[in-house]
């Protein structure tokens, strides 16, 4: 074999996920963000009774067994909001925004926190403080010249349950339901498709299910990086003997093998543990042709042995089994092989494997839900589940793996943009004022209506919207041609720059800080990815004595945009459970919200479909059928590859903590398309070449990005991947799941060629 050519900053990663490399970054992250003598102090409280909860991934606690209930990118994202870095006044009065659209994102966030509430001065190009109350008198004013239906509300999954629930609020009493929030970019297919399958938009399964299980299926994410304290869960699954069957295009380390940094012994040996016990290398959007050939499989198993199909439990809890049947005959295996890159064998021994298990857990991500048939293939993870009836049994059940630490509860406690009927009937019993009924706009909807000329205002609390969503083209200038943004954060990012007329960047606390209202501590809940309700108190002196909390500033441009408003902000935001009174009032679930948050560990929401109870029109759990094996028919060729964009270990969303992805062997960039080493041959292309890639766009648009390094990585055939956002330029827009609207951002059709000149 030829050797390959060096390339700066690509090298092999050897160690395990965690272990010493771990420890090694953990210290690097407090080092670069963080005094040495508080961060200990700061870390151990996370996680923690009466300490806050992690603004990282959604993976619930362990009931507080452990002193160290943080982990690698858990203590990245603690030490990046705790940072001792300030943004100040004087910094923006030195830098132009037209100067600070030059930067990178990581150089952006990097600079640390904002200290002082802003205002865009268009005549000097630069922000300048503004008094709070000035603010939010003329946001206030802004928003009461504009219909309703003009503004935006958008949320980030950061934002706690009282933020949340007081923002949809406001929304309500001013007259939308314009909705805009993150889990339109990454899990609406889970909210959108469990409903139709098992009649709620959530997962079944706590952790307590993981230590009963016989069999974990993972696909479609890569949690060593994306919510990395999962991995201890599936550390001890394996080291119990578990099988954990993986499918994922790349190879992850993470997946792969892990030293768990709280094993004495593992970390004494410099050991590890391995993870998958096979691993399937699936072809980018070929999840649903992979699951119908698991499921073909299990079909010939019962007919050749019987008792494998859970038949009890289909005939009293299921309907739709019999058309789920007819679809899978029909479909033939030389089409499941070539669409998703495995083989009938390998597929029959997952199903093999799945036959023998009495109680399986099937974990999925963003690897499932961000194509454009993302709801479909939620619906056929659960179809594979209610065959044996592995959901509403000890051991068993559905787990999407949501990112952010509140994005589920933001959803539970009103922001959609289709909220129910009863949810509307219980808001106006409780305040008196008759909301919106029609739907409104999710994020993409959003976007396209800003681009139209058609939304005026955008309120963002928390995130980065427009780095976001795809297609920069099209979505940067649409910002800059709104009346008003305002945008609430602990940072600078990109959004903020793309400055509207009228534009305000709110410091908010941090979830670590200390929120004093009236003169007391305040908790704020949120709600992990397995349904647990719990509360989060910080401690840390804020910022800056100019910031505010997420609540309080909403309930600010509140008042000052509802004048006659049913609604006593300032009430509401001394005292937190007040709040949390209303919530209770209004949501199911929340019965003796107040007391129950102040138990160590909190509560469960309710989850029917635990008890085999399916909140469905049928009142039955539903199979469905998914016609055909491809997500789209029209992207077909022998040099169409498809796109997967994709977090490097050193990122959670859009923030970008450093240039270092340690598992891939990328060090220092982020300019890097990884390929497979057959498709580089067939295109011609050699590990290091320049290479430009295009999408193969229905609309005939150009979108291209050049000028990225090709280099040879472990992933399926006919798949590559960049890094996002960067790659989000070759995203269309409208390239989306039609039944929940999320974008594609896991299977763009690509062209990829050697960069002119190369």
């Amino acid at each position: 074999m030829t050797k390959r050519r060096e390339v700066p900053g690509i090298r092999p990663y050897d160690g395990p996920a965690g272990g010493w490399g771990a420890l090694k970054a953990t210290a690097q992250a407090i080092r670069v963000q963080m005094e040495s003598i508080e961060a200990p102090i700061t870390l151990l409280r996370t996680n923690q009774p009466d300490g806050f909860d992690c603004p990282g991934c959604a993976w619930p606690d362990k009931e507080h067994r452990s002193t160290f209930q943080f982990c690698e990118n858990g203590a990245k994202a603690v030490t990046w909001e705790a940072t001792t870095k300030r943004v100040t006044p004087e910094f923006f009065a030195s830098h132009t925004v037209t100067s600070l659209l030059a930067l990178t994102d990581f150089e952006l966030e990097g600079m640390g926190r904002l200290t002082h509430p802003l205002v865009y001065d268009r005549a000097t190009d630069t922000f300048r403080p503004v008094e709070w109350d000035a603010a939010f008198a003329r946001i206030g004013e802004i928003l009461r010249g504009l219909p309703p239906e003009q503004v935006e509300f958008y949320t980030s999954g950061r934002a706690s349950n009282e933020a949340a629930y007081l923002y949809q609020l406001f929304a309500r009493e001013l007259g939308t339901n314009n909705f805009p929030d993150c889990s339109n970019m990454c899990h609406e297919p889970t909210s959108v498709g469990l409903p139709q399958s098992i009649g709620i938009g959530k997962g079944t399964v706590s952790l307590d299910d993981f230590e009963k299980t016989e069999l974990i299926i993972s696909i479609g994410h890569n949690p060593g990086t994306n919510h990395p304290r999962m991995m201890g869960t599936l550390w001890e699954a394996s080291r119990r003997g578990v099988p954990i069957i993986v499918f994922n295009p790349l190879r992850e380390r993470a997946l792969e093998r892990f030293a768990d940094p709280q094993s004495f012994m593992e970390m004494a040996m410099v050991g590890s543990t391995r993870i998958a016990s096979t691993y399937h290398q699936v072809r980018a959007g070929g999840d649903a042709a992979a699951l119908k050939g698991i499921m073909k499989a299990v079909l010939a198993l019962d007919a050749e042995r019987g008792d494998v199909l859970d038949r009890a439990f289909i005939a009293q809890h299921t309907e739709g089994f019999d058309a789920l049947v007819a679809d899978l005959n029909a479909t033939s295996w030389d089409d499941i092989e070539t669409e998703s890159g495995l083989t009938q064998e390998e597929l029959a021994d997952v199903a093999d494997a799945y036959a023998k298990s009495n109680a399986t857990i099937v974990t999925y991500g963003m690897g499932v839900t961000q194509h454009n048939k993302g709801t479909a293939n939620v619906r056929l993870i659960c179809d594979l589940l209610l065959m044996r009836g592995n959901i509403g049994k000890d051991g068993a059940g559905i787990c999407p793996l949501r990112g952010h630490s509140n994005v589920q509860g933001n959803r539970t406690v009103g922001i959609t943009e289709k909220p129910s009927a009863s949810f509307l009937a219980k808001i106006q019993d409780v305040f008196g004022f008759e909301p919106p009924a029609g739907h409104g706009h999710d994020a993409v909807q959003t976007m396209q209506s800003m681009v139209a000329g058609q939304s005026k205002a955008l309120l963002c609390l928390g995130g980065n919207f427009a780095v976001a969503l795809p297609d920069p083209e099209q979505s940067f200038p649409a910002m800059k041609a709104l009346d008003l943004s305002v945008h609430m954060g602990t940072k600078l990012n990109r959004s903020h720059l793309l400055v509207a007329k009228e534009t305000y960047v709110l410091p908010v606390l941090g979830r670590t800080e200390l929120d004093m209202q009236a003169g007391v501590r305040q908790s704020v809940t949120v709600e992990d990815s397995m349904s647990m309700v719990h509360a989060s108190a910080g401690k840390l002196t804020p910022a800056s004595e100019h910031l505010r909390s997420e609540p309080a500033i909403v309930a600010g441009i509140a008042r000052a945009t509802l004048p006659n408003s049913k609604v006593d902000w300032m009430t509401l935001v001394a005292d937190y459970d007040k709040i949390r009174d209303l919530i209770e009032k209004t949501i199911p679930g929340f019965d003796d919200y107040n007391a129950r948050i102040r138990v160590p560990g909190g509560f469960r929401m309710p989850l029917p479909p635990t008890e085999r109870i399916w909140p469905t029109p049928t009142g039955k759990a539903m199979f469905s059928v998914f016609h055909g094996v491809k997500e789209d028919a029209h992207v077909d060729g022998h040099d169409v590859l498809r796109l997967v964009t994709l977090r490097s270990h050193d990122q959670y969303n859009t923030t970008v903590y450093a240039l270092d992805d340690r598992y891939r062997g990328v060090f220092g960039r982020r300019d890097v398309l990884f390929m497979n080493e057959d498709d580089m041959a067939d295109l011609g292309i050699e590990h290091g070449d320049r290479v430009d890639v295009e999408t193969i766009s229905p609309s005939g648009r150009e979108m291209r990005l050049q000028g990225l390094t090709a280099i040879v990585y472990d992933i399926a055939s006919g798949s590559v991947g960049a890094y996002y956002p960067e790659a989000n330029c070759l995203v269309p827009l409208d390239y989306i799941d039609v039944e929940s609207g999320t974008p594609s951002y896991k299977s763009v059709p690509v062209r990829v060629a050697r960069a002119a000149g190369a």
